[in-house]
């Protein structure tokens, strides 16, 4: 579900955070409209208030475990976990960890990809979100819910500040809730 559909609708805080995201066209490649959120973090207060939306709506939901795509979900997500009191994990690219993992493989569009996580890091029973900085097909978050759920977390929702228009139909990624704060801006809307 979007933000805005889910009590925030008319907040001026959700316009600036996109209208804090650059576009950049044809970006890694021809058709792509990259959305650019390294200009959001050189926001402060369109950072602060994007930590802060997704800090109001975990704080008492007893979440234990923030886990953050890797790498623009390492930004939001371990901001998200201090504010609410839980502990970050990183879920990475492969060979990037250096201890015994778990890891699951995800489709791309032009091949596989996977994710791995240190095995230990979430405990049995343990409340946990995925957050990464862009959902469209869905596959990393997935990646991500399964990893949680091979160490027996319960994934309560996945969170991301930009959603294509594609998920709005969408509120579950393998049966977990999905909260998008802005869908993405176009190129015509850059100043």
């Amino acid at each position: 579900m979007f933000a805005e559909e889910n009590g925030l609708k008319g907040d001026p805080r959700l316009q600036h955070i996109s209208q804090s995201i650059r576009v950049i066209p044809h970006f890694p490649k021809n058709g792509i409209m990259f959305q650019d959120i390294t200009t959001l973090l050189l926001d402060h207060k369109a950072f602060k208030d994007t930590v802060d939306i997704f800090v109001d709506r975990y704080r008492d939901m007893h979440i234990s475990v923030v886990a953050g795509i890797e790498a623009r979900g390492f930004v939001f997500g371990s901001a998200v976990a201090l504010g609410i009191g839980a502990k970050f994990v990183p879920l990475r690219n492969p060979r990037k960890l250096p201890g015994e993992v778990f890891f699951e493989k995800y489709s791309l569009e032009y091949g596989t990809d996977c994710l791995e996580m240190h095995v230990g890091a979430v405990q049995p029973g343990e409340r946990a979100i995925v957050i990464d900085d862009l959902v469209a097909t869905g596959g990393t978050l997935s990646a991500g819910i399964k990893l949680l759920e091979r160490a027996k977390a319960e994934v309560v929702e996945c969170a991301c500040v930009i959603g294509v228009p594609e998920v709005k139909g969408r509120c579950k990624l393998l049966g977990k809730p999905l909260y998008v704060l802005v869908e993405p801006r176009q190129v015509d809307e850059c100043f």
